[in-house]
């Protein structure tokens, strides 16, 4: 198999990333020949390599020290750059200059650009506004906004003052943000009046007010003008709109206020489909040289770069889309269904901004293909380095339509990480080839391994996502009653000094990585590891299919001794599942996966539940045909969907 890109000797030289290994073999007295011995080193020598990204990439600090890890050895409970001071915020805006921080469309097309010199302005009045209202480093700020520049601004402001920043995209009903900041108590609450989505408007200020009133500690409410220039607020309890909670400070300097290098920058929340969504507390030092390195070594953004990444609030991918700025990138906002103007808005936008870098979820790459785009024809993307893809497993058949029908010449890198490493396990790599179905490689820094049931390290074979050794971006903990027994509990538990992230696996020797999907929704049907995206990367070619999932149920249901796997399937408009259909199914299963692979019972359904990122809740499904309660359905897009499972006949047999 040959790979279906692979860059030039004259890139690869202009990469950060190989600027980066001349200066740290020069520095420290070695030879890095390739990915691999670069890669090893960083994994190996922690503390050479994360003080050599901490200088490469600039970080901005009052104090660096002279310790870069202590207590090493523990995991948790290693310690990064105990002695030192900063603030993640001034990171951010290091560039004050005229050149766009962030540009905005929505579903209507362009809206708007703000220059870093404007940013840097806004962030100053928002912060004095901050400091009028009492608040200190450690209290709490929350967003129910939408991907606006209005929400990255704020979000820079508190960080600048050291608040700890959360965020929630207002398509949430108001239980569920309540399930999320009403563990976190925060001190204020930033709030859009409301959000647009497919051609429609949200008026969300009910929803606010009823939020405001279950947060007992909050201090203010800033409204931000969204559907309207002056909404009415006046049912909103402690409520200001933006411009007259700003309007009393004129713009200035911006103090940053400089702290340890683990306190506390973000806190994100779990999907909560399976029980109340965790608070994953992250450290602000940890999470700038993750981003750091990811946005400049991995990534290769240089300043001025148009980065974009499609993303909502509630997911991690939006911090990552902030830090776009500690790169200097202009940072590409966009707001609304990705599907309007036919599907086209994205490449619409990615032409007229001339994007460098394209962010999505292996979904969208999928959803563009059945609707039969073809950007490559349609769209100039001459500018287009880097095509991003994450959330779930990219499929081989989406790498074999990005490079026909999207851009032949272009880096299309499938990344691995998620929410609780605020950073990748499996990594993009511009100097690295493209191969069919594989992520890169591992991400610097990362001792990322396949373990074995044994915890033995495996190659060639599907294995557990662990990662061996510390590394900064590891949570803090999580935030509440019992936050370090269960954050201990849900990384470290199956290998004792080891993260396990859940994934299943599969590193290869030319040091690529396969993801199979969550280890903890693997299919066991007869004792044999299944992984789901096995079987959706077959059925989700066929052309009948839009949509797959498939789960265990125990079986049988009375007394049960193992396990069958239940695939449901979403069809395309006008089909149906019927004998030919399912033949069809369990003959690409047979054929193209294993005979294991091929399901005990096919269902057709008319929704599959998702998240609101859009991510298939296989382990909502599960609880559903079992028989098993789905706590906080509010996480979802559709809930209405799980009712279609429940108490199936066609399961009872």
């Amino acid at each position: 198999m040959e790979p279906l890109w692979r860059p030039s000797a004259e890139a690869i030289e202009r990469t950060q990333i190989a600027q980066f290994a001349r200066q740290a073999a020069r520095r420290h007295g070695r030879e890095f020949p390739d990915y691999a011995a670069l890669h090893r080193w960083s994994v190996e020598q922690p503390e050479a390599f994360w003080s050599e990204v901490w200088d490469f990439c600039g970080v901005i600090a009052a104090k660096k020290g002279q310790t870069v890890l202590a207590d090493g050895d523990r995991m948790p409970g290693a310690k990064w750059f105990p002695e030192a001071r900063l603030n993640f915020a001034e990171n951010l805006l290091r560039r004050g200059d005229r050149g766009d921080a962030f540009v905005l469309w929505d579903e209507r097309g362009f809206q708007r650009r703000v220059s870093y010199a404007d940013l840097a302005s806004e962030v100053s009045r928002a912060a004095q506004a901050l400091g009028q209202l009492g608040l200190r480093p450690g209290d709490r700020a929350c967003a129910y906004m939408p991907n606006i520049p209005e929400t990255g601004m704020l979000a820079l402001a508190a960080l600048s003052q050291g608040l700890v920043w959360s965020s929630c995209s207002p398509d949430f009903g108001a239980a569920g943000v309540l399930e999320r900041f009403g563990q976190i108590e925060p001190k204020i609450l930033f709030a859009a009046d409301g959000y647009r989505w497919a051609g429609r408007e949200y008026d969300v200020r009910e929803r606010i007010a009823e939020i405001a009133r279950s947060l007992p500690g909050l201090r203010r409410v800033v409204v931000v003008p969204h559907l309207r220039p002056k909404p009415d607020i006046a049912d909103i309890p402690k409520a200001v709109l933006l411009e007259e909670w700003l309007k009393r400070h004129a713009p200035g300097e911006v103090r940053f206020v400089q702290l340890p290098f683990d306190h506390p920058v973000f806190i994100l929340f779990t999907s909560g489909t399976t029980g109340a969504p965790k608070c994953i507390v992250h450290g602000a030092g940890g999470s700038l040289l993750q981003l750091l390195k990811t946005y400049k070594l991995h990534f290769d953004v240089r300043p001025g770069d148009r980065f974009f990444f499609y993303s909502s609030t509630n997911w991690v991918v939006w911090n990552l889309l902030l830090a776009g700025l500690a790169a200097e990138a202009a940072v590409m906002l966009y707001d609304g269904s990705p599907f309007e103007r036919a599907g086209n808005i994205l490449f619409d936008y990615a032409q007229a901004e001339r994007f460098t870098h394209f962010g999505c979820s292996a979904k969208y790459i999928d959803a563009i293909e059945k609707r039969g785009l073809a950007p490559a024809e349609t769209h100039d993307l001459s500018a287009l380095r880097m095509i991003l893809s994450t959330g779930s497993p990219l499929v081989p058949e989406s790498y074999d339509f990005v490079y026909e029908k999207v851009k032949r010449d272009v880096c299309l890198s499938s990344i691995s990480g998620g929410t609780d490493i605020m950073g990748a396990f499996a990594d993009a790599n511009p100097t690295l080839p493209v191969w069919r179905g594989e992520l890169q490689c591992r991400s610097l820094g990362m001792a990322v391994e396949g373990y074995d049931e044994e915890g033995r390290p495996v190659v060639g074979k599907k294995g557990e996502l662990v990662c061996s050794k510390p590394f900064p971006s590891m949570p803090l903990g999580f935030w509440g009653e019992r936050g370090e027994e269960r954050y201990r509990a849900a990384y470290f538990e199956r290998y004792p000094g080891v993260w396990t992230h859940g994934d299943w696996c599969e590193l290869t020797e030319r040091g690529t990585m396969i993801i199979y999907g969550r280890s903890d929704a693997t299919l066991n049907p007869g004792g044999v590891r299944i992984g789901t995206a096995e079987i959706y990367r077959q059925v989700e070619k066929i052309h009948e299919v839009e949509e797959s999932v498939a789960v265990g149920q125990l079986w049988p249901p009375d007394r049960p001794t193992d396990t069958r796997i239940v695939l449901f399937v979403r069809l395309r408009p006008g089909y149906r599942l019927d004998a030919a259909l399912e033949e069809k199914i369990r003959r690409r299963l047979r054929e193209n996966a294993s005979p294991r692979h091929v399901p005990a019972r096919i269902v057709q359904v008319a929704d599959i539940p998702r998240t609101k990122n859009g991510k298939v809740v296989e382990l909502a499904v599960r609880a559903v045909v079992n028989g098993m309660p789905v706590a906080n359905t509010d996480a979802l897009a559709n809930p209405e969907a799980l009712e279609l499972f429940r108490d199936l006949p066609e399961l009872m047999t």
